[in-house]
């Protein structure tokens, strides 16, 4: 299984985020969650698309000819492409733990960075700890999500600011990693479908 971990600084709404990823009506304007001490496991199972596009039958292809056949077999032989995946695993890591983070790094396949973009006093300290692993060495050819949450409580702003204030443009021409940024806000769903979209890449 793919394994992925979860990280942020204290109360950036990391497991409020991945109850909402677990069960899409856990979370709502009600709900509450303490900073997480110590470790949490998720088993996301990602929703069935609703549009019903991968249940729709695929019209047959053409007929082949015979350099066409030659071609798709080279084309083949050099990337097979895998399924998506239909869940996975997160490790959830307290904040509190920052300074041993880097005893969980071993084997990680994906890492899901979670900053609270309604507190710009937290942000500074969340670059920090965010640079610290992108320049872990086993972190170099991991797959980074960079998650900006709680969007219900910023306004349009602090997106930029946020951003800003981690020094996106410079860190993306100077780190070997692919960041992909999103935002979300457990309370309102906006933004967890690409977060499902970036899970389920092998």
């Amino acid at each position: 299984m793919v394994l992925c971990i979860c990280l942020g600084p204290k109360r950036s709404g990391k497991t409020h985020l991945l109850k909402a990823l677990q069960d899409i009506e856990q979370v709502d304007d009600n709900s509450f969650s303490t900073p997480t001490i110590g470790t949490n496991i998720y088993n996301i199972v990602f929703p069935i698309d609703t549009n019903g596009d991968d249940n729709k039958p695929k019209p047959p292809p053409p007929p082949a000819t015979e350099t066409d056949d030659n071609e798709n077999k080279t084309a083949e032989k050099r990337k097979k492409k895998l399924p998506p995946l239909k869940s996975i695993r997160v490790l959830e890591i307290g904040g509190a733990m920052a300074p041993i983070w880097r005893q969980y790094f071993n084997d990680v396949k994906k890492l899901m960075y979670v900053v609270d973009t309604s507190n710009l006093c937290q942000i500074s300290a969340a670059g920090v700890l965010f640079y610290s692993i992108l320049a872990e060495p086993r972190l170099q050819k991991v797959r980074i999500l960079l998650v900006l949450s709680k969007m219900d409580y910023a306004y349009r702003q602090m997106r930029n600011e946020a951003l800003l204030m981690l020094q996106m443009s410079k860190l993306k021409r100077e780190i070997r990693q692919n960041i992909t940024i999103v935002e979300v806000s457990p309370v309102t769903k906006v933004g967890l479908d690409g977060i499902y979209n970036w899970l389920k890449i092998p």
